[in-house]
């Protein structure tokens, strides 16, 4: 019923699995599916992501996972978050990998696993330097030495996560190093411990910029969505498009103000484009007098606050706009586009977020087009 719609280019995951995979053939990679795979659909990604040679799947929480089971996908899958252990018989039910960091949430596991007669497996999370989840080297020492007590949890990996690998600044290229050296320390004493376990840190970061940090395998993220962590020369492609139509097209007399708050004043008359998205959809109130979007290719700047549901554009420079016609917040169009990164940039936040924070109204669409 909307002329809003978001578009979502499984070629173009494909596209970007196989650029991610040539970096480094002979390392394993976990595509990571959290988030709704980052707002791009979890199930439809996942298959992609697996169908182009992924090895494992990631999630934030353990429901994510049972999705993707209940969606019929049988790949190793790893809970990235703290456990809950509320979750741990689902989490046994439904074969996933959980990470823990902690003697309890071993036990919790380990609990639902012999209810179940099975064997739950883990993966346990270094901290390195994140100071997010985990334990240090001491710490995870320690559970090591509790993980004999728990004859039905088996440990088959230890992971950390990398701080800053996207910069290099002088001061975070070290940090990433010290973090390195730190996990390298934990990862010889965990294999004393547990003998062949997978060893992972890289993040698209990582998997890109730092060779040292791929080991077992590479968790990547944000790339798989075709947008790059920092600078670099590889031929990923965004897999996201945002559109809507003009709604409505009038002229503003010079000194008439503009939405909200009177934010924006015309410094002349200004012919004004008012497009049905606003940040109830998602489209974030920090690209007030801040963001463009794209109209027959130009770009047309926000003007005013944007609402709830609407958001206006002034398209004065832009000859023959027509109520109907297509607006593109995120993508291309004629010769012109629209990033993440740009949008994120405008928001002053990440392009994590732009993905993520698209409203579940705005319909999806899935397409199959590589070259787009």
């Amino acid at each position: 019923m909307r002329g809003t719609r978001l578009a979502i280019n499984l070629g173009a995951i494909a596209h970007n699995v196989r650029v991610l995979r040539a970096v480094d053939p002979s390392v394993p990679m976990m595509a990571v599916v959290k988030a709704n795979a980052y707002g791009h659909g979890d199930i439809d990604v996942a298959r992609t992501a697996l169908a182009g040679g992924c090895a494992w799947l990631g999630v934030a929480i353990a429901e994510e996972g049972v999705r993707l089971r209940q969606s019929g996908i049988n790949a190793p899958i790893l809970v990235l978050g703290a456990p809950d252990p509320a979750a741990a018989d689902e989490v046994v039910i439904n074969r996933l990998t959980q990470t823990i960091f902690l003697p309890e949430h071993a036990a919790a596991l380990d609990k639902a696993a012999s209810r179940m007669g099975v064997t739950a497996q883990v993966h346990l999370k270094a901290d390195t330097g994140m100071n997010r989840i985990g334990a240090n080297h001491d710490g995870l020492a320690a559970l090591a030495d509790t993980m004999p007590g728990f004859d039905n949890v088996r440990v088959t990996g230890v992971f950390t996560h990398l701080a800053a690998a996207d910069s290099t600044e002088p001061d975070d290229m070290d940090y990433t190093r010290s973090q390195l050296a730190s996990f390298k320390k934990t990862t010889i004493l965990m294999k004393e411990r547990f003998g062949s376990i997978i060893v992972h840190a890289a993040n698209s970061a990582g998997h890109l910029a730092w060779p040292e940090s791929r080991l077992d395998m590479s968790r990547v993220g944000i790339a798989l969505y075709g947008s790059k962590p920092f600078p670099v020369n590889v031929e990923i492609r965004p897999a996201m498009r945002w559109v809507t139509q003009a709604a409505n097209i009038h002229d503003i007399s010079s000194g008439s103000c503009v939405g909200y708050g009177r934010s924006f004043t015309c410094g002349g008359t200004v012919r004004s484009m008012t497009f049905p998205v606003g940040y109830a959809d998602g489209y974030s109130r920090a690209l007030s007098n801040k963001g463009y979007v794209l109209v027959h290719g130009i770009r047309a700047p926000i003007i005013g606050r944007v609402c709830m549901d609407q958001t206006m554009a002034d398209v004065t420079a832009i000859p023959g706009v027509e109520i109907g016609d297509e607006v593109v917040l995120l993508g291309s169009q004629g010769g012109g586009a629209i990033t993440a990164d740009e949008l994120a940039g405008w928001a002053g936040t990440i392009s994590h977020e732009i993905f993520c924070a698209v409203s579940p109204r705005v319909p999806r669409a899935v397409i199959h087009n590589e070259r787009d």
